[in-house]
């Protein structure tokens, strides 16, 4: 008998689509969506409240500016959303969730309601950078209708569709926020999980971040390492040479690999809960929908936990 498990993917236009997955048979709607299905649906007017879209671009201090990009080119109908401002700015780490009420006002005021399927994008040269963390704060906020671009902005210009320096003022929309706490994990958490070792977890970073011989970018006082248990699978793994999301068989095999087993809890974490939720989203696309993020990961264990807690080869700045 056949007992391989199966999940439907419920695509924007309403196709079902069956594909092999590690959890029960579900609805799950389709997280990625493509640069020629978003250029028809232009074409076919149908940006409004109904559908927005999102570019999501963030990049480090002083090596890009994300909103001044935007403002020079952008896919048509476009709207800018900020991380800066849509993040807890009083906590003392660096992209920490911003409240339920925050959130919705903030996505209200881009035309998002609870009706809208959202399509978000970034403008990395990887194809995806924070992508996969926008979609991740629409659904920890208990929005469901969310798609990454895949390929990005990189793969649409390659592709050649239309751009535009025109900005784009959505008539405001209501969104109410619901916190989904099973996505989300917190300090005290991953201390309980140490001692029950319940949930597994996968580390995002680079391998030389994760083991401690590569200094973290962009901060002095943040040292490399890792949370002990933790296995490393950097996130750009996922990413083909073009900067597209693997398919759901090649995933797998990179789980099987490191023994990761998608059937039982999962955690994500990284340095500051971004590219955790590569994880989160490559998961999904076998079927898993329900891999929690450590918002505060490396920036806040680092800071809290005890010396005896953090894994690392770092050697003083001489790794």
């Amino acid at each position: 008998m056949n007992n391989k498990r199966v999940f439907l993917l419920l695509c924007p236009s309403g196709e079902r689509l069956w594909a092999p997955a590690m959890v029960q048979q579900q609805v799950l709607y389709r997280a990625l969506v493509s640069s020629k299905w978003l250029a028809e649906s232009l074409r076919a007017r149908k940006v409004g409240p109904s559908l927005r879209v999102l570019d999501v671009s963030w990049y480090p201090p002083l090596q890009r500016n994300a909103q001044q990009e935007y403002r020079e080119r952008h896919i048509p109908g476009a709207s800018f959303f900020n991380i800066e401002e849509c993040r807890d700015q009083k906590s003392p780490y660096e992209m920490m969730l911003p409240s339920e009420e925050a959130f919705a006002s903030y996505v209200g005021r881009l035309g998002v309601s609870n009706n809208t399927h959202v399509v978000v994008y970034d403008g990395d040269d990887l194809g995806s950078f924070y992508g996969p963390r926008a979609w991740w704060m629409f659904r920890v906020f208990g929005h469901r209708t969310v798609s990454v671009l895949n390929g990005g902005f990189r793969n649409w210009l390659q592709e050649g569709h239309p751009v535009t320096a025109e900005p784009t003022n959505p008539e405001p929309a209501v969104f109410k926020a619901t916190l989904d706490k099973s996505l989300l994990k917190t300090y005290e958490q991953m201390l309980e999980n140490l001692e029950s070792k319940r949930f597994q977890m996968v580390d995002s970073r680079s391998q030389g971040r994760y083991l401690g011989t590569e200094a973290e970018p962009d901060s002095k006082d943040l040292e490399p390492g890792h949370i002990p248990g933790s296995l490393n699978m950097p996130f750009t793994e996922f990413l083909t040479a073009e900067g597209f999301e693997k398919s759901p068989e090649e995933i797998q095999a990179m789980f099987k690999a490191k023994k990761v087993d998608l059937s039982k809890p999962l955690i994500a974490t990284c340095r500051k809960g971004v590219t955790a939720c590569h994880i989160a989203l490559a998961a999904y696309l076998c079927g898993k929908p329900d891999v929690a993020v450590y918002d505060g990961s490396w920036s806040e264990w680092f800071r809290r936990a005890p010396p005896e807690l953090r894994v690392s080869q770092w050697k003083g700045g001489k790794a």
